[in-house]
């Protein structure tokens, strides 16, 4: 028999979503042009050739989204900012108009009792630096440095919880290894190096920040973390599973946690680690307050040597993803609630530095059926936010020092190449009124939040 399970005092609940999936407004108020807006304009990038240009339009609408995030009982907020919006070609004076947007959005949150998390970069790089080399380039680290130290002069007064990147690994791999997002390079050299430049922009902005912020301000970064799992115990399916594992999760935290590459990932990955310079690694591993952790899923392996035709990471990692035969979420997901469980105390066990954690993303995209009344009876997201909640708590109870979760997403959004055929949000975004109707999981999780007790 289950019982309610209750969660650690001061535990925070809140709800995230990312500037260019909610927006709009891209080309409003002095916002230069990203790379997400170039992708999403080139045919055959983004499924039914949706783009962000207008988005959940809370770039406008923001009042009546703190609103909703106040009426549910959500304690925190976590949204990134435009870098395009700040400097418009990503580098040089400030625009003042996209400073001013964040600064009435975060005094709007502290208005309504939320806790502002802000995310400096979640993935829109402005366009003028991509076409000098963008990630690949060792410049862009210290135009983001000098991005991150105005943001902060700006806002250090206003915002307790930075992230300086959200999940470099997708910016880095999928961005310039295969070219399913923005920029849309496939090289993986370039993949490489646009890792190691992200990582080594983050080490060099954390005392940047540190500077800026008052003292108790707290600054982490966000990685997408899985564990990984051979499908069978076959030596070349594990090895295949442990190089997936370096790729994905050690090549980040490694540098981060430990101020070293994985010895296994450097030789696999060969000349393509000569980016790295004497000293990068010190400033990459640059003790953080909190690291931010999303999860989703895990991911499932065997090996198959050379290119193959299934989903796969550049530089090859002679390796394949295999679907296993268990209940997914629309985006082709496995519901695997034990999974963030299983990460946390891997994470617990593997770095005794790890600092807090905070579930930083955890969601799922269902096929959303609403209701004649407008209402939407989301039991199958519910299920899933039950699952993996009970996870995280099972972590706790095994000594992971777990501080928050923040919902994937508080609004249905663009969703990067999938463009808006995928329903993550908690509440409902019709986008041709973008009226906004909470959905049966965002009471639930009011409950939830509110209470800080999970049902049995």
């Amino acid at each position: 028999m289950t019982t309610a399970r209750h969660f650690p005092e001061g535990f925070l609940f809140g709800a995230a979503t990312a500037s260019y999936q909610v927006e709009g407004a891209v080309i409003e108020d002095g916002r230069g042009p990203s790379i997400w807006d170039t992708f999403s304009a080139t045919p055959g990038r983004v499924l039914g050739g949706d783009t962000g240009e207008v988005a959940c339009d809370q770039y406008h609408r923001w009042p009546e989204d703190m609103d909703l995030i106040r009426d549910l009982g959500l304690g925190a907020y976590r949204f990134s900012v435009a870098w395009p919006r700040v400097q418009p070609t990503g580098s040089g004076p400030v625009n003042q108009r996209g400073l001013d947007h964040y600064r009435r959005l975060v005094e709007g949150m502290l208005e309504r009792g939320i806790t502002p998390a802000l995310t400096l970069y979640h993935w829109d790089l402005p366009q003028p630096l991509q076409d000098v080399g963008g990630w690949a380039s060792r410049d862009t680290v210290d135009r983001f440095v000098e991005y991150a130290g105005l943001v902060a002069g700006a806002l250090g007064d206003v915002v307790p919880q930075w992230i300086t990147l959200n999940e470099p690994w997708v910016s880095a791999f999928l961005g310039y290894g295969v070219g399913r997002h923005a920029p849309g390079i496939q090289d993986g050299a370039q993949a490489v190096a646009a890792s190691h430049h992200l990582l080594l922009a983050h080490g060099r902005a954390v005392p940047v920040l540190r500077g800026a912020l008052p003292a108790e301000a707290h600054v982490g970064i966000t990685l997408n973390l899985n564990p990984v799992v051979p499908v069978s115990q076959d030596p070349a399916d594990v090895e295949a599973a442990r190089r997936v594992d370096g790729n994905g999760s050690r090549l980040f935290l490694d540098p981060l946690l430990r101020g070293e590459y994985p010895a296994d990932m450097v030789e696999w990955y060969g000349s393509a680690m000569d980016v790295v310079q004497d000293g990068d690694l010190a400033e990459i591993a640059t003790p953080i307050d909190f690291l931010g952790v999303n999860h989703y899923f895990r991911t499932h392996v065997r090996a198959h040597p050379g290119p193959v035709d299934g989903p796969q990471v550049l530089p090859a990692l002679d390796a394949t993803e295999v679907s296993p035969d268990l209940p997914k979420t629309t985006m082709g997901w496995a519901i695997e609630p034990d999974g963030m469980r299983e990460l946390l105390v891997r994470l617990h066990a593997d770095y005794p530095n790890l600092p807090p954690v905070y579930i930083t993303e955890n969601g799922a995209a269902m096929p959303d059926v609403v209701s004649a009344d407008g209402s939407v009876q989301d039991d199958d997201r519910i299920a899933y936010l039950q699952g993996y909640l009970g996870g995280l708590l099972d972590a706790v109870a095994a000594g992971v020092d777990v501080r928050g979760y923040f919902a994937w997403s508080l609004l249905d959004n663009f969703e990067w190449a999938e463009g808006y055929s995928q329903r993550f949000g908690i509440v409902r975004v019709d986008y041709d009124t973008q009226v906004r109707t909470p959905k049966a999981s965002a009471r639930w999780y009011s409950e939830v939040a509110r209470s800080g007790v999970l049902p049995a």
